[in-house]
């Protein structure tokens, strides 16, 4: 099994607000409600304290506000747009006959049977992510080939819209220790 665990970079900050609106509208959230988030979201301005010093008020134009309680909903709002948008390969992973993706707040984990497979559906989620202001962090994306086979996919990274994705053996996601050979050895030893 194939999969990229995903990382969006400053995944609040750069959600394109007039772009939620809309998709807020396309989930068929009442006008009344979208008119009041926009108005929570608009004229938002910012300063900076450096020591004592504070500075002129900038204005805000994109991204959620850290630590209003409504953020993690409108962001996955904006996550599930562009996971619908991606044109899911038949040939791929399927659990219970649907997405081949794995969710939590900022946290995609992309499956697939083949390399080509995650690579077709990342290209398409970066295409559809980066229309309301998602971008991919390649630094912190990671691939892996899960498999018994100790020489599955050895030493080969991931290519996929001019990023390259680091193929490890190992890797720490969701508090969980994930290996290439979806061994539990070293989490029941941390136990």
């Amino acid at each position: 099994m194939h999969q990229l665990f995903i990382d969006f970079k400053k995944a609040y900050d750069l959600v394109m607000r007039e772009v939620l609106c809309n998709i807020l509208i396309e989930f068929g959230i009442p006008m009344k409600l979208v008119r009041l988030i926009k108005m929570c979201l608009t004229e938002t301005y910012s300063r900076v304290r450096v020591g004592k010093n504070l500075s002129d008020m900038f204005p805000i134009r994109n991204g959620l506000k850290q630590g209003d309680v409504l953020s993690p909903l409108l962001f996955n709002f904006t996550l599930e747009c562009a996971l619908r948008r991606v044109q899911v390969n038949q040939d791929g992973l399927k659990l219970n006959g649907t997405y081949q993706f794995l969710v939590y707040t900022d946290h995609v984990n992309m499956l697939g049977g083949s390399v080509n497979t995650v690579k077709e559906n990342t290209e398409a989620l970066i295409v559809a992510g980066k229309e309301s202001g998602l971008e991919v962090n390649a630094n912190n994306t990671k691939y892996m080939v899960m498999s018994r086979d100790q020489n599955a996919g050895r030493s080969h990274s991931m290519k996929s819209d001019n990023r390259c994705f680091e193929r490890v053996e190992e890797i720490r996601y969701l508090g969980r220790n994930f290996t290439n050979q979806n061994s539990i050895q070293e989490e029941i030893k941390g136990i």
